[in-house]
């Protein structure tokens, strides 16, 4: 395991090399899991490109950290990973709260960021209703009183089959997750809004979601493929809001054919 102190917080990171002209492809990992979520995509790009996984702070492995902290503190942590790292001009690759990580990257730091892959995310995710309810929800009964209604929002119903050991085990992976981490990431969700940074990002720019999305609809993928200049925008069948794990097979090769284009000259900012 590989840890570093970044910004007085430490994060839990793993670095899986490639051959130097390779590109560079950055998971930032969603609300609630850590970054084991994107197994089954790494090992189908492991060797194709260089890839870095972490934990984002109050996940995983990583500290909580100084509280309340806000999705610019987060995109600082990973800035500062990706300079004791030595990468530049990374792709990122963002998942729900990760997408939003990767607008704020981008946005302090657009020396970092090659390309962006925005899943199942937008600029402004939920209402300050919503996540107020729901932090309120943890404060009184833990996380596992609403790991049910969660579960609708990230998988399919054939996915939360009851006899799935899968579904299960990333049950137990929600529910893990440090309390105080898990809070604090909801109302740094609740505070951030980059729909303004979103109209600048001239990268070149993917948007992907599962068509059965709780948490953010393809309606508002969609919106926020609109918003970026020359943005791609898919839709994965059978899908709902963390295809990594649900349909990895198919956000692999989403994610292959919008590297290999940019590598190709294909597109360009």
């Amino acid at each position: 395991m590989q840890f570093a102190r970044i910004n007085d917080v430490t994060i839990h990171y793993q670095v899986i090399g490639a051959p130097a002209d390779r590109p560079v492809i950055v998971f930032t990992n969603s609300l609630g899991t850590d970054f084991r979520i994107w197994r089954d995509v790494v090992v189908r790009l492991a060797g194709e490109f260089a890839i870095v996984l972490y934990d984002k702070r109050g996940h995983g492995l990583s500290d909580v950290g100084q509280l309340p902290s806000s999705i610019e503190d987060h995109a600082t942590d990973l800035a500062g990973l990706l300079d004791l790292l030595s990468v530049k001009d990374a792709v990122i690759c963002g998942l729900s709260v990760g997408g939003l990580i990767a607008q704020s990257l981008y946005h302090r730091r657009p020396d970092l960021v090659r390309a962006l892959i925005l899943c199942d995310t937008a600029p402004k995710i939920g209402t300050a209703e919503s996540w107020d309810a729901r932090i309120a929800a943890v404060e009184r009964n833990g996380i596992g009183s609403i790991v049910d209604a969660i579960m609708e929002r990230w998988f399919t119903p054939a996915f939360r089959r009851p006899e799935s050991t899968a579904y299960a085990g990333y049950c137990n992976m929600l529910t893990r997750q440090p309390v105080e981490g898990y809070l604090a990431a909801c109302a740094a969700i609740r505070d951030a809004d980059f729909t303004e940074v979103a109209k600048t990002i001239t990268v070149p720019t993917i948007c992907i979601v599962g068509d059965q999305d709780g948490s953010t609809p393809p309606d508002l993928v969609l919106s926020t493929a609109k918003l970026i200049s020359g943005a791609r925008y898919e839709v994965i069948p059978d899908c709902a809001h963390i295809p990594c794990v649900e349909q990895p097979e198919a956000l692999t090769a989403i994610i292959r054919a919008f590297l290999t284009s940019i590598t190709s000259g294909e597109v360009s900012p």
